[in-house]
């Protein structure tokens, strides 16, 4: 028994150094291993060559063989900062895609924004133009309305039948009948038509 223990006292300080940085590297490697699913196809690329490396390591360890453990590192490290500069080139070209998207849409907005800013002009423009026109009707039909009945029959017979009805539509009812008395029976006859059209047109409820 006590043989034994001595002989496994005895193991030496090389072997023990070469197996405690052995399990090390291998922690190491998992680590970087699992890291490397970060940088897809890339990564899966690193993560093949650091399986080898990694299969180096646990067989020197249990065949006795010795590791180049310091070139191992080196060659992980190395595919491992090459792997990084591609993502970092991904990562700025991905920054300067979402600044031109981010621009784009900041332009997108200025524009809608300028395109409701017009519709709303638009809609007041025509707003005032049509009480514009709306007041010029009411006026030119009272200028009608005051006129006797002897001066506006020969202005309202030269007018076409559908731009008289308007005015006499507009019109107080006795006005409007002394002046299409006093016009063409085929004129005030059209005008009637037109005006029982509109009429019919209106809702009764």
């Amino acid at each position: 028994m006590f043989g034994r223990k001595k002989k496994a006292a005895s193991m030496p300080p090389q072997r023990k150094k070469a197996a405690g940085r052995g399990v090390l590297w291998v922690i190491a490697v998992l680590f970087l291993s699992s890291g490397m699913l970060r940088l897809g196809e890339h990564g899966v690329a690193v993560a093949k060559e650091v399986g080898v490396l990694a299969g180096k390591v646990v067989h020197d360890d249990n065949g006795g063989e010795t590791c180049e453990t310091e070139e191992d590192i080196a060659q992980v490290l190395g595919l491992l900062r090459e792997r990084e500069i591609v993502l970092e080139e991904r990562e700025r070209n991905l920054e300067s895609r979402l600044q031109v998207l981010k621009a784009a849409e900041e332009q997108i907005e200025k524009k809608m924004s300028a395109l409701v800013d017009a519709e709303e002009a638009l809609k007041s423009t025509m707003a005032l133009a049509d009480g514009a026109a709306e007041r010029d009707l009411t006026q030119l039909t009272q200028v009608y309305e005051n006129m006797k009945p002897k001066q506006a029959i020969p202005l309202f017979s030269q007018m076409d039948p559908q731009f008289a009805a308007g005015f006499l539509g507009r019109m107080r009812s006795e006005v409007a009948a002394q002046i299409m008395a006093g016009l063409d029976p085929q004129k005030s006859y059209a005008i009637s038509v037109i005006l029982a059209g509109r009429n019919s047109n209106v809702p009764t409820n």
